[in-house]
């Protein structure tokens, strides 16, 4: 039996704890809701995630107009250069034209004082062979350079065309895409 007696001295000893644990627990203040400290501490790291967000927002857009004015900047430039390569090209025709426009200039010249003399020639009766020579070689060259200065002329309105055959081109590739 006294191993009943012993069982029953702790059952009732732990039935005795379970009281006081229970009265204890009943002493305590039931939890009426969140706790308004950490409510306020919850809002106010929304309110600063919502202000971060915001700023990141601001920043991303200020980030794509500087990217957008970079990119414009960029394809000036590549204009600008487009631009000054036709001016270099278009100054090296006219540099040609000028050429052959000094070189038509002198063989005309040149022409005129043949002319002249083989007049003074033919007026005094004598027909000199070397200045008929003289004569048609200045005109021969006065015809060269003549066809030079209409070549170059040519390729100055070329210079000036191309451009413009090309950018028409380009503009109706991309109305037909």
């Amino acid at each position: 039996m006294s191993q009943i007696e012993e069982l029953h001295g702790r059952i009732t000893a732990a039935m005795e704890r379970i009281g006081n644990g229970v009265s204890v627990l009943a002493e305590r203040p039931v939890a009426a809701g969140p706790d308004p400290a950490m409510v306020q501490a919850l809002e106010e790291e929304q309110l600063a995630n919502a202000q971060l967000q915001e700023r990141l927002r601001s920043l991303k857009a200020r980030h794509d107009e500087e990217m957008a004015a970079i990119q414009a900047e960029l394809e000036n430039s590549t204009q600008v250069q487009a631009l000054r390569d036709e001016l270099a090209a278009q100054n090296d025709t006219l540099r040609r034209l000028d050429q052959e426009v000094q070189r038509l200039r002198a063989a005309n010249d040149q022409l005129r004082q043949s002319n002249a003399a083989l007049r003074t020639a033919n007026e005094n009766g004598l027909g000199d062979p070397e200045l008929i020579n003289t004569a048609m070689r200045a005109e021969l060259e006065g015809l060269r350079a003549a066809r030079a200065t209409e070549v170059a002329e040519i390729g100055a309105v070329l210079a000036k065309l191309e451009p413009l055959l090309a950018g028409t081109a380009e503009t109706g590739l991309k109305e037909e895409v």
